[in-house]
């Protein structure tokens, strides 16, 4: 069934401590009674931001559906809102670790997995000593009417992704983050320009710099397909509705109209590629 307006929480907070969990719950119920259907957490939103170290600690990950995420299901089923969240989630078969973002729907089901692909690696952000990157980008699932695809982070900053996510059919792409408020300028022009480009809703939760170790801060935003920005905040808690007519404007419109030609980029790409193992 086609659903003409999606109202979406921005929940820009962390919780790191078992103790952090009925805060959560708190949150989710405020987000519920604005009339919430969905609640973006940030990036890592379960864990401490360990990448301000280069040193892994194996208490950091957690096996598939480990407490984390169990945490976050359990959320979203006990207040009645699909929740995206994410773990440093660690392989059984190879132990490797990925940066995982899960997002569940209102019943505490899995509707979509997706590994962080492009990985910071620098001074507060030592993300390569922490976790590998992922290797697929994943399609857009349905949700209440919409596509929903997602991204995290500095996936954002290879824009191929967000584009790529809307020819797919994507409406709206979730993307959590952990940005430091001095470069915020730069994320805000980013992210209003994916919005443009993708021709889709984007929007992207931050991690508050009160809780993540002092160097992670600034708002979270919404950027609609014309790229307005249609929130920006730092409240732990915030909605916005999501219209699909603003959509299927855009999409009429230019740049929304022009074709998307995957064959044109699908052959440079590969021979980008294939210049690159010469």
């Amino acid at each position: 069934m086609k659903s003409e307006s999606l109202t979406v929480a921005l929940i820009t907070d962390v919780f790191p401590t078992r103790g952090d969990e009925e805060r959560l719950l708190d949150h989710l119920r405020e987000a519920r009674s604005r009339g919430a259907q969905l609640a973006v957490l940030p990036e890592l939103p379960l864990n401490r931001w360990a990448p301000v170290s280069q040193v892994p600690s194996d208490g950091d990950a957690e096996p598939p559906y480990g407490p984390r995420e169990s945490a976050m299901a359990v959320a979203a089923r006990a207040t009645g809102l699909a929740v995206l969240g994410g773990a440093i989630v660690r392989d059984p078969g190879n132990g490797r670790r990925h940066n995982t973002a899960v997002l569940f729907d209102s019943t505490g089901e899995e509707l979509l997995r997706y590994r962080k692909i492009h990985l910071p690696d620098e001074e507060g952000y030592w993300e390569a000593h922490h976790y590998e990157a992922g290797e697929e980008l994943r399609a857009p699932v349905g949700f209440a009417g919409w596509s929903v695809g997602v991204q995290v982070c500095s996936d954002a900053n290879r824009p191929q992704g967000c584009n790529a996510l809307a020819a797919m059919g994507a409406e709206v792409i979730l993307l959590p983050r952990a940005t430091p408020a001095e470069t915020y300028p730069r994320w805000r022009l980013v992210l209003r320009a994916n919005a443009v480009t993708s021709c889709a809703y984007v929007v992207s939760v931050n991690r508050p710099g009160t809780r993540s170790q002092g160097i992670i801060g600034g708002p979270s935003m919404v950027a609609d397909p014309s790229g307005e920005v249609l929130l920006e905040t730092r409240d732990p808690v915030a909605t916005v509705s999501l219209e699909k007519a603003v959509l299927e404007q855009a999409r009429q419109e230019y740049p929304g109209y022009l074709d998307v030609r995957a064959d044109v980029y699908a052959r440079a790409w590969r021979e980008a590629r294939e210049g690159r193992n010469r």
